[in-house]
């Protein structure tokens, strides 16, 4: 749009490359070997010096936040920005905290430490994609010269996990390139209709708020709120209780976290969205289970309690299910369901029941089959080039990718 903009009124344009996205692209055909090139090219040289106008360098005092019409510092405990925190970030990570990545990335208690947290660096530029996949590997090279037991135990696995994931990176990139409708629509047309006309402003309302009687759910509604950044798996769990359990359509949640995430990047943000409400056609239908992921990532409940006060002196047996304590328990606990921390908004178990019969009545019909083909044709991932087709046990089964930068 810019590019015609521009050539219809005899301006230059010029387009800079960035990431591995391809313009133009019209199949995924060979797509992996040019992301390759990209990356090993070398990397451009900083400018030595440069010139700014006086005016920004002159007579320019600090702005407030009143100064924009904000009432408060949006975000308290967001990262710290600029190219010098980039950098030490970086390079934290490739000396001792990425050790543990691959095994702690799913819990929102290791991950703000064990994850890169170069997302939002990525995002504004303070560091370029090229110069962490090649830095990745310099350290990988590293880690596998040295002597028998002297290397960090478990780090390459960690760091191949992680380079993984900077491939994806540009891969969900590349899906809004080519189809950059799906900001507005979804991406397989025959699941239009499927949620739209059954939007509940009650129970967006309670979801952005944290106030959905589910600790898990409410807690990453509140950290997100005061950090900007959430991991994947918790992200992915957020986006799956809004269009599951509440059965609200992807878009209204995906426009409320395109203005939360510190890191937003628009194609992995619509991918995402799209891929975690099963709007695609080509991803498996994944419905997480709030109890579940609060047991198996917060055992101690110690994620739940710090962003939810309420449940400070619940017990730990009924940390992510406060509603089955006993009123003289709840009572004990200063957390009284109804007063002090919200009944659930809905019944976890029947809500993803009909979520999933409803997602495979749909899934099955014979012409929305076919459409998901053509889909993955287009924006599906290739493991080697020629690949052309998918299978209908590839539809049902394809990984949900994770993007825990």
């Amino acid at each position: 749009m810019v590019a015609g903009w521009c050539k219809a009124r005899g301006i230059n344009w010029r387009e800079i490359p960035q990431y591995g996205v391809v313009r133009g692209l019209t199949d995924r055909t060979g797509w992996s070997v040019r992301w390759e090139k990209r990356m090993r090219q070398p990397q451009a040289s900083a400018p030595e010096r440069v010139t700014t106008a006086k005016l920004i360098t002159e007579n320019c005092e600090p702005m407030a936040a009143a100064d924009f019409g904000l009432k408060t510092i949006d975000k308290p405990q967001r990262q710290r920005g600029g190219r010098n925190t980039a950098v030490e970030l970086l390079k934290s990570f490739l000396d001792h905290r990425g050790q543990n990545y691959r095994h702690a990335m799913s819990s929102p208690l290791s991950a703000l430490t064990d994850c890169s947290r170069l997302s939002a660096h990525i995002a504004f530029g303070t560091l370029s994609l090229r110069e962490v996949v090649q830095a990745v590997r310099s350290r990988q090279a590293t880690l596998r010269t040295m002597p028998k037991g002297e290397a960090p135990p478990g780090f390459l696995a960690s760091l191949k996990s992680f380079e993984g994931r900077l491939h994806w990176h540009c891969h969900f990139m590349q899906r809004l390139e080519s189809a950059p409708e799906i900001e507005f629509q979804n991406l397989h047309r025959g699941f239009d209709g499927l949620r739209e006309n059954d939007f509940d402003p009650t129970k967006f309302n309670a979801w952005s708020r944290g106030e959905t009687g589910y600790p898990m759910v409410d807690a990453c509604m509140r950290m997100l709120a005061e950090t900007g950044w959430l991991n994947f798996r918790m992200r992915a769990m957020i986006v799956s209780f809004a269009s599951y359990h509440l059965w609200l359509h992807w878009r209204e949640p995906a426009l409320f976290l395109a203005r939360e995430f510190l890191d937003y990047e628009p194609g992995i943000h619509y991918s995402q969205i799209q891929m975690q409400s099963d709007v695609t056609g080509i991803n498996a239908v994944r419905i997480y289970n709030p109890v579940k992921q609060g047991r198996d990532q917060d055992p101690a409940g110690i994620f739940g309690r710090k962003w939810i006060p309420a449940l400070a002196d619940v017990p730990d047996d009924a940390i992510f299910e406060p509603w089955k304590m006993s009123k003289a328990v709840q009572l004990h606990a200063n957390c009284v369901i109804g007063r002090d921390y919200p009944a659930p908004i809905v019944k976890h178990e029947g809500a993803a029941r009909i979520a999933k019969t409803r997602m495979w009545q749909v899934k099955n019909q014979s012409d929305v089959r076919s459409e998901s083909t053509r889909v993955y044709q287009k924006h599906g991932s290739r493991k080697r080039s020629g690949r052309s087709a998918v299978t209908d046990s590839t539809l049902k089964s394809t990984t949900q990718l994770q993007l825990d930068l």
